[in-house]
This record gives C-alpha cells, structure tokens and sequence, in this order.
C-alpha cells in the first residue's frame, strides 16, 4: 500500500506535487502546533506595517484543522490541480503557475476591497484563509474548459462537468459551510476562463500572456502532437531490407 501511494505522488507533476506537499505540511504542523495559524492569515495591516510578506502565500496553504472537510479538498486539490497540469496545461507549466498566480491575486485583491465595502466588510472580514477558494478555482476552470464530461455526485445523481461548480457550491450550504469561500474561487476561476479563453477568441488578443521571468523559472516539455496524413510514407524497417537484398 505504501508503494502506492509514493509511485502515486512520485508521478504527480510538479507543481501539483509541490502545492499538495506545502498544503499537507502546513496543516499537519498547525495541528500539532508546531505552527500557529495566526502567524499564517492573511493581515492586510501585519504585511503593509510589519512586512509580513509572507502571508499573502501561507494563507493558501492552510485547510484550517483536519477533519473531513480537509480530505474533502485535499482529493480536489489533488485531482483537479493534476488534471489541469496534466491535460490543459501539458507542457506548459510555466502557464499553469501562472494561472495560480493570477487566481491568488485575484482572491486576495477581492477580500482587500471588500474589506472596505460598508455593509459587506464584515462578511470579507472573517474570510482570512483562501485555500478553499483557491482549490475551488481549480475546479471551476477544469468544469469550464471540460463542460461535456459525465459526472456523478455521491451515486445520487448524474451530471456534466459544467455544473460541477454549482453541485459542490449548494453540497457547502447543506452541510453548513460558508458559501462565500466557494463563490470567491468561481468569480476567480471565471475571471481567468474569460481572459485566456473567451475574450482572445473575441479580440484575437490574449491579455495573460505568462512574463518571460516566469517562463525562465520552468524547464517546459517539448509536445508533440501527431496528426493523420493519408500521404505520408514510412522508409521499411532496416531488417526487411536486408532480406529483400538476399
């Protein structure tokens, strides 16, 4: 069992692997208190005031105390975020951190701003970890650019992949979970499917185009896409060469 799970982790790609990891250690070390959480939360004051920097990454790192809800969103952390870099973004990694980015900065610019929107910033306020929101991202793009795929809930009920956002959304309110986590991650996630996907098929410009510093940073995979051609011809092997020649 334990081969497994290493081959299992061994072939996650790498980015994947690295966020999963960082999410896993993280919480793990919040729950045996090695770490506190409260040096992990996003504060706007403590990282304007203190330069406490870092929270505007930890605060993506923590899923908060482990329990069902933990495992729930570590499988679609590791299952959609593989499946993104696996399919969407093969050999394209730099685009795939990119997208990440963009997401965490997005999350974290709408909870700044609601922040200071009377009536709502209480609601903005309690939002200090945007984990969920992040994962539930993930899922939303993968829903998007893979509308048409068939899914089941639990064995209750089937569906396509393009409501899957919306099922696991009204699944957060039965059970009592903040809806607002979730909603934050689909604004995100159709905030980035709209520029990369829809609007350069409108405009034939792509406003997200990954900077090259980024790009530097990953060795990307040379893809090869093969396609059917009624005309080409293949050289015989060397061996039934060799015999014809006798």
């Amino acid at each position: 069992m334990a081969q497994v799970v290493e081959e299992w982790y061994k072939q996650m790609p790498i980015i994947t692997r690295s966020y999963l990891t960082a999410a896993i250690v993280t919480t793990i070390g919040c729950s045996l208190e090695i770490i506190s959480p409260y040096n992990l939360y996003l504060n706007p004051k403590l990282v304007v005031k203190q330069y406490e920097v870092w929270r505007l990454i930890t605060n993506f790192l923590y899923f908060r105390k482990m329990d069902l809800d933990f495992l729930f969103h570590m499988f679609f952390l590791a299952r959609y975020c593989k499946l993104l870099e696996e399919n969407s973004f093969r050999g394209r990694t730099a685009d795939f951190f990119y997208m990440l980015l963009f997401g965490a900065t997005v999350l974290t610019g709408i909870v700044l701003i609601g922040g200071m929107i009377p009536y709502v910033s209480e609601s903005f306020a309690k939002i200090i970890f945007l984990s969920n929101s992040l994962t539930f991202m993930m899922v939303y793009v993968w829903s998007k650019q893979n509308p048409f795929i068939h899914m089941s809930f639990l064995g209750l009920f089937t569906f396509t992949a393009a409501y899957l956002p919306w099922v696991l959304l009204g699944f957060s309110v039965l059970v009592g979970a903040s809806a607002w986590v979730d909603l934050l991650g689909m604004i995100a996630g159709h905030a980035y499917f709209f520029l990369e996907d829809v609007y350069p098929r409108m405009t034939g410009r792509r406003p997200l185009r990954t900077p090259q510093f980024i790009k530097a940073m990953f060795a990307e995979e040379a893809v090869v896409v093969v396609r059917n051609n009624p005309n080409m011809r293949f050289a015989a092997p060397l061996q039934e060469e060799a015999a014809h020649q006798d």
